[in-house]
């Protein structure tokens, strides 16, 4: 959904910007209390390194309180952390202080249900149509309290490493962590290293402004040098709020979400343990689709998002699907996507078969692909525009059936998406320059 307040993962913006202020985040602890926890409960709140996460934290915290829902603060740990400890301690619902992989002045508040799933719609909206209203609080003997469990995130570190298989360690494997300065900061090189790896940490020193800042899933750069200047075999970098991963393998190259896919599905279908089909999004790269349609691996494209990838699963039945950013779903280990326990499946292929992630990842050969983001002042649907519709003819034209062309808003940032991929990378770059040359033109006049 996509309503006054809550797009489409939450609420999400600039700090001291509406929606997030901290006026709307007291009044959104009390609608969601009405909605989640009518009749009490209580609620766990995490987040990441953000230094606004405080206030945030604390403006929650004042309104579930007077709800009557009782809070737990469990301090930084990844997003699919808090899902999973939200369903481990029994609260009515869990909450998320995070913006993801955005910079740090942006920071957002999402919410997981009493199973560790995301909100549908429908709960979103009734959440919406009370957040207008005054905020609620209770009669004193009716107040909920509030209690700090940092320590416990030590069971989600557990969790984490039960989803190698039972007796394989990571012993011999020297890995480069790299955590964005985020929320996986603490436990991501802890259950490495309970595993047996020899880690380098880079990305593990939040100071509250550096998250995301030239480290993480959106800027491997760093973590691509380290593993060739420290000979590891593998490097690992997940971002901000640890629901993403994209690896590097040991000769120093990016593997991407798509690979990362191919990876985890071939493996499980030589074990026989691949069910259903494996779902990936329009953003996925073509290569991923072909190496799947020579294997006699089924494919389905859904919408960009997680929560796309998701319903899709659910609705043919397959447990295995992801992002080309490293937003991977293991529902046969997990209800959300975890950056850090999609490495962990990784590693555990490479420690089964002895072979390098870039032996694992050649036989996916991607088309060459380019995206780029055109910043607008209001989002727009640029495949309403008759320009854009026809530079994005001409283009596809150019490939002659052997590329595609993806153009849409973003659901989290104020830039349109484009999207060129084929078999020519010449014809792929200027495809990608001409289309986002008219979008911006044609944004100028929105």
């Amino acid at each position: 959904m996509s309503g006054k307040y809550f797009g489409t993962d939450g609420v999400r913006g600039r700090v001291g910007q509406a929606p997030m202020t901290v006026d709307v985040a007291l009044r959104l602890a009390s609608a969601a209390a009405r909605v989640l926890a009518p009749r009490g409960g209580r609620v766990l709140i995490g987040k990441d390194t953000r230094v606004s996460g405080y206030m945030f934290e604390s403006a929650l915290e004042a309104g579930f309180v007077a709800a009557g829902v009782d809070v737990m603060l469990i301090g930084p740990l990844p997003t699919p952390g808090i899902a999973y400890m939200t369903q481990r301690l029994a609260c009515s619902f869990g909450v998320v202080i995070s913006a993801s992989h955005n910079e740090y002045e942006d920071n957002g508040i999402k919410f997981f249900d009493a199973t560790g799933s995301k909100l549908s719609d429908g709960v979103e909206s009734q959440i919406e149509r009370l957040i207008d209203g005054l905020v609620v609080t209770q009669e004193s003997r009716h107040l909920g309290k509030a209690i700090r469990i940092d320590r416990s995130r030590v069971q989600y570190q557990e969790f984490c490493a039960s989803t190698i298989p039972a007796g394989m360690n990571l012993q011999g494997f020297k890995i480069v962590i790299d955590c964005a300065n985020g929320a996986g900061y603490k436990v991501a090189p802890r259950v490495l290293a309970d595993l047996g790896a020899e880690i380098v940490p880079i990305g593990c020193s939040p100071n509250g402004r550096n998250i995301n800042d030239g480290c993480g899933s959106t800027a491997p750069e760093l973590l691509q040098l380290t593993v060739s200047g420290v000979r590891a075999q593998v490097g690992l970098a997940l971002d901000g709020d640890g629901d993403r991963v994209v690896m590097v393998d040991e000769l120093g190259r990016c593997v991407d979400g798509d690979q990362l896919l191919y990876i985890l599905a071939t493996a499980r279908h030589a074990r026989g343990e691949l069910k259903g089909p494996v779902v990936g999004t329009v953003m996925s790269n073509l290569g991923l689709e072909h190496a799947f349609a020579e294997r006699g691996i089924e494919f389905c494209r859904a919408q960009v998002g997680d929560r796309h990838v998701l319903a899709m699963l659910n609705e043919v039945g397959g447990t295995l699907g992801g992002e080309t950013s490293g937003h991977i779903l293991c529902l046969d280990k997990t209800t959300t996507g975890d950056g850090l326990i999609s490495a962990l499946q990784v590693l555990a292929v490479m420690k089964h078969t002895g072979t390098g992630l870039a032996e694992l990842s050649a036989a996916m050969q991607k088309y060459p692909q380019v995206l780029l983001n055109v910043r607008v002042a209001r989002r727009f649907d640029p495949m309403t525009d008759p320009k854009v519709i026809e530079i994005a003819g001409d283009v596809e034209r150019r490939f002659n059936g052997r590329g595609r062309i993806v153009l849409r808003a973003s659901g989290t940032e104020p830039v349109i998406r484009v999207m060129v991929e084929g078999y020519d990378a010449a014809l792929v770059k200027q495809g990608a320059r001409d289309i986002a040359a008219v979008v911006e033109a044609v944004a100028k006049r929105q």
